[in-house]
């Protein structure tokens, strides 16, 4: 079950079986062997400690009154 959207793409980077390896943008799957991280295949299992979210928006600092009217 994916936490917080439910519309989380499929990846290898962030499946239950894979383990990603160290400086490539490879995982090492238990079940299929060395895959790319953006891959996936039918026994995806979602695990959200795997997934890095993506960074949220910098909100801008220097707003004027117009920005407050109608």
């Amino acid at each position: 079950m994916p936490l917080f959207r439910g519309n989380i793409d499929p990846r290898c980077g962030y499946c239950k079986h894979g383990i990603r390896l160290v400086g490539e943008d490879k995982v090492g799957c238990l079940r299929h062997g060395v895959m790319a991280a953006s891959a996936h295949c039918r026994s995806f299992r979602y695990d959200p400690f795997k997934r890095v979210p993506s960074k949220p928006v910098k909100l801008r600092q220097n707003y004027a009154e117009e920005d407050f009217t109608l």
